[in-house]
């Protein structure tokens, strides 16, 4: 995909102005969490309105004249807001692919930011989403590697709502797999979903891709999927997105004590 003309690209001080946006963003984080260490590995990074709305109301003010601006802009305010709580676990972004249109080119405010405000690049985590159309697997394929020469970690969000397939997860070896939360309500009393999860659990396993298991609710699912060998898990069990906090380890509910 080549830059177009009409897009102007994007410096780290563009993003953090949202002037180009049309709108200002913030940030809200939800933990991940290791049950096996008992410990949080990493925050996911969600967007929010300058007054905290929700997602939904950011979304609808994104187009194709300003996807760009929104990809870039989300990328900034992620890591300056995650190094001004002082983050120093895994910071996981969504990126929208078909915003991407260089991927060299379009990771340079991405970079400019973490230098600017001291992140650990290797500790970035981009995920992209199966809810938005990907019509082109060799762009986004193009776009993994891309990241990983560059020491970023790549992961597949939502899977199993879109449109990722077993043959998606080979060929682009995400360093994760997040189980989308459709997959996980009530996966201890259905059969189907067991299944679905099992062979990808398999797959993930030979090709060394790690597996968390999103949108976690209850002590059932906690416990199945603990069961099969999951250990990273995400969800209001355990904490709730903050706006512009970092819960910490002590303020999560549903961990069992630590010894």
């Amino acid at each position: 995909m080549q830059f177009p003309d009409s897009v102007k690209q994007q410096s780290c001080q563009d993003c953090l102005s949202g002037q180009d946006l049309g709108f200002e963003i913030r940030m809200a984080f939800q933990p991940i969490i290791d049950w096996h260490t008992q410990q949080i590995v990493a925050y996911e990074a969600l967007v929010r309105g300058p007054n905290g709305e929700g997602a939904g109301w950011v979304f609808s003010r994104i187009n194709d004249s300003n996807k760009y601006y929104f990809d870039q802009a989300c990328r900034v305010k992620a890591i300056e807001t995650a190094a001004r709580l002082k983050c120093s676990t895994y910071l996981n972004i969504n990126f929208l692919p078909n915003a991407v249109y260089n991927p060299e080119t379009c990771i340079k405010a991405t970079i400019e930011a973490a230098d600017l405000y001291g992140f650990d690049l290797t500790k970035l985590i981009f995920e992209v989403t199966e809810g938005e159309q990907i019509p082109d697997k060799a762009h986004l394929n193009r776009i993994f590697r891309s990241y990983a020469k560059r020491g970023f970690q790549t992961a597949i969000d939502d899977y199993g709502s879109g449109f990722a397939t077993l043959d998606w997860l080979i060929e682009l070896r995400p360093h994760l797999l997040k189980l989308d939360m459709e997959l996980i309500r009530n996966i201890h009393l259905n059969c189907a979903k067991q299944f679905i999860v099992a062979k990808t659990i398999e797959q993930c396993e030979l090709q060394g891709t790690k597996v968390l298991a999103e949108g976690i609710e209850t002590k059932e699912e906690l416990d199945y999927l603990v069961g099969i060998g999951v250990r990273l898990f995400q969800g209001y069990y355990f904490a709730k997105p903050a706006l512009e906090v970092l819960t910490p380890l002590e303020g999560l509910t549903g961990m069992k004590a630590l010894n």
